[in-house]
Parts: structure tokens; sequence; C-alpha cells
């Protein structure tokens, strides 16, 4: 049997009361999540292990089947593979988005205005030409999100999330050492505080150099937001993963589909093939069609897929209800739907898996480490007694509540 999961990143959300008290997943028209609940089984998934923040980079790591005290190394490395940079043993990488600050010293967004790669580029090689060095470089990824090495640098370092900060000053979340590892000595590489400090004397240096930008210069003009800071966070060395088909032998092949870096780099670390598609931008307006067929086009050839689409936590940041509403029936009218329909009239039969990596509410604009819902079908497959997929019916599944691993070690059971 072949598996796919749909992964939407941040779907899961609280109830809003301009939705008449319903979360989104709720409030919006699902019919084929419905479907797939009332034909399968559900239930909900710890997605963070204790002790971790709840990033994609974790929950997906997680949902994957892999063991986070093993493997996780930070977002940066992930990122690192997905962009083709072969990282040195001795390199400390970082994913550095480019952010929008107020003038007041607020942060306005995690993403520079939506900062596009076409625009970004420019700003990456900006960077590198006033404040990059044999330590310290930077490497171009996608829209605002993008890659920092720092040759010798520590990994045991407090960064700020930018998205999990809307609103708050900038300042007081600069980089700071561990609490009793100030001055933590690994061989070749700085003291934490070292790396800290260099860190901060970068973010504070690409304030003049980003304001001097032709990009900035014109979008001033405008009154448009302004992509006007670094912000590095997540870093981490080089991991140490098995592939999927190490850890799973029912998977002989598989594939990521995804427009995020953070999550192709997982999907290469797992042994997949990692399928870009035109026009998939990790917004609102990605390319669902073309996702699709290619997820469809990979699941005739290989065993496992992973479909991830972003846009649903990027309405989240945004605190924008709703298209968050309208991302979650985009995801279910233009992919869950057309896989299905397809799908189910192969021969050889399809697991699908339907599941959010974390909640990130409209109202809180930031990620949440609870249980999230899913759902499991695939033909002959014993329903459970919920009707309908959302937060609060999945409570009642026939799965309980799996924690981490056990969610794709019950996918490769069936």
């Amino acid at each position: 049997m072949k598996t796919i999961i749909i992964l939407g990143d941040g779907m899961a959300d609280n109830p809003i009361e301009r939705l008449g008290g319903k979360t989104p997943l709720q409030y919006a028209k699902t019919p084929y999540m419905d479907l797939l609940a009332k034909k399968g089984r559900t239930g909900r998934l710890v997605t963070v292990p204790e002790g971790y923040m709840p990033g994609s980079e974790v929950a997906n790591t997680a949902i994957l089947g892999y063991d986070l005290d093993k493997v996780y190394e930070g977002r940066g490395p992930l990122e690192a593979a997905s962009i083709g940079y072969d990282m040195d043993s001795k390199d400390l990488a970082l994913r550095c988005n480019i952010i929008c600050v107020r003038e007041d010293g607020t942060i306005k967004t995690h993403n520079g205005g939506n900062l596009q790669t076409e625009e970004a580029r420019p700003l990456i090689d900006l960077l590198n030409e006033k404040l990059g060095s044999d330590k310290v470089k930077w490497v171009c990824g996608i829209q605002y999100r993008h890659l920092l090495i720092i040759k010798g640098g520590s990994k045991h370092i407090v960064c700020a999330p930018p998205h999990d900060h809307p609103n708050e000053q900038w300042c007081p979340l600069l980089v700071k050492p561990e609490e009793g590892k100030e001055d933590l000595k690994e061989e070749g590489r700085m003291t934490p505080q070292v790396t800290a400090d260099l860190l901060n004397d970068l973010i504070l240096k690409s304030v003049d150099v980003l304001a001097n930008a032709p990009l900035n210069i014109e979008r001033k003009k405008k009154g448009a937001d302004l992509a006007n800071i670094i912000w590095p966070w997540s870093g981490g060395y080089r991991p140490a993963m098995q592939t999927l088909m190490e850890q799973f032998p029912q998977i002989k092949s598989g594939a990521v589909v995804s427009a995020v870096d953070l999550i192709q780099g997982i999907g290469k670390y797992a042994g997949l093939d990692v399928v870009k598609v035109k026009g998939a931008t990790g917004l609102w307006d990605t390319n669902y069609e073309g996702k699709t067929q290619a997820a469809l086009d990979s699941l005739r050839t290989k065993d496992f897929v992973f479909l991830h689409v972003e846009a649903s936590d990027e309405a989240g940041h945004d605190g924008d209800v709703e298209l968050k509403v309208k991302t979650i029936e985009n995801l279910d009218k233009r992919m869950i739907g057309p896989i299905y329909e397809e799908v189910s009239k192969w021969e050889e039969p399809v697991q699908i898996a339907v599941l959010p990596d974390h909640y990130t509410p409209v109202e809180l604009r930031v990620h949440v480490g609870e249980p999230v819902p899913f759902i499991i079908y695939y033909p002959g497959i014993e329903p459970d007694e919920v009707k309908a997929y959302d937060e609060f019916t999945c409570v009642g599944g026939g799965y309980g509540v799996l924690r981490l691993r056990e969610f794709m070690q019950t996918l490769m059971k069936q």
C-alpha cells in the first residue's frame, strides 16, 4: 500500500468570536476532509516533545518518525540542505530572516513585507559585500528565508524566532548564550558568548546596510513595508539522520512536495526526492493544482509522498482569519479532493493522512504546541464514530492521542 501525508502547516486554531465561536477549520467548507474523517479513523497527535519550541522544523521532523533528541540540530542545517549548501563540520548554520521593524523598534512582520526571492537576492549580495568575511557568509534562500553561516560558531545560544514576537521590541530579543554555557569550549569553535556577540553585531550593522539598499529606498518612498534588518535563529551543526528507508523497510522510495526550503531540507536528509513546482510560493497564492499533480505523479512511481502546504501558517502569522479560512478551503478543494478522487481509481490501495504540524492561532499569531487533529484513511479501514474533521471532533477519534514517532509507526503498520 502506498502512503501520502497531506500537511496543512499551522492549520489548527482556537475558537474565534467573529466566526461564531468556531475555529477556521470548523468554519471552512471542507467536504473532503469530512468525508475522509467519516470513512477513516481520527485522533490527535503530540508533535512537539517536552522542552522543544513548537516550530515547524521540530513538528515535521517528529511527524516523519524521527527522535528529536537524537537528530535535532535546528532549522538552519535543514535549510542548508535544501539550498544545496554542503555544511563543513565546523559550520554553524542559522536560518536568517530579513524582517520588517517599525521606527519605534517593534517587529511588524517576520517576512520583510512579503519579500520575494528576486527582491532578496540583491539584499543578500549586499550583506555579503558589506558584512561578509572568512567567518561570515549569507546564502540566498527563498523569499525572506535565508541562511547565515558562521565558521566555528557555537550552537549553544538562545535566539528568538521572529514570527513568535510580532509587535514586540526587537532589541530585548537579541541573541544570548545559553545560561551556564557562556564560556563553553568546543574544539575549533568560538564560545557561545563570542558567537552571540558576533551575531548581535551583524544584526545591528545590518540596519544601516539594508537602509541604503535600492529596494528599501523605493519602498520607503511608496510607504510600503521595508525589509530592513536581518534576524538569525534556530542554528545548529550538520545533523546525523537515517533515511526513512532505513527506518521503515516498507518505504522503498519517496518524495517531498513543498515550496518551503525547511521542509525540502528535512526531505533531503530523510532520503526523499525533492519535487519543486513552478508557481509554488509558500503563501496563499501557491500553485495548488501544480503541487497536487506533482504529488500524484510521484505517488505513481514511489511508495511514499509528503505533500506540505504552508499557506495556513502564513495566514495565521499575519492574523488574517478570512485568509486562513480560504487557505483551508483551498487545501480541501484543490488538493485533498482531487487526490482522493484520483487514487480511489487505482488498483493499488493508497493510504491518505491529513493533519497540521502545529497550531498557528490567528489571534496569537505564533505557533502553539497543542496536540493536532489527524485523519488516517485507506480502503478497508474500520471507521470510528467521528463524522467531521476539526480540532474538537477528533478528541473522540479511534486513535486517541498519539505521541511523536507513533504517528509514522502507525502508518507503517498498515
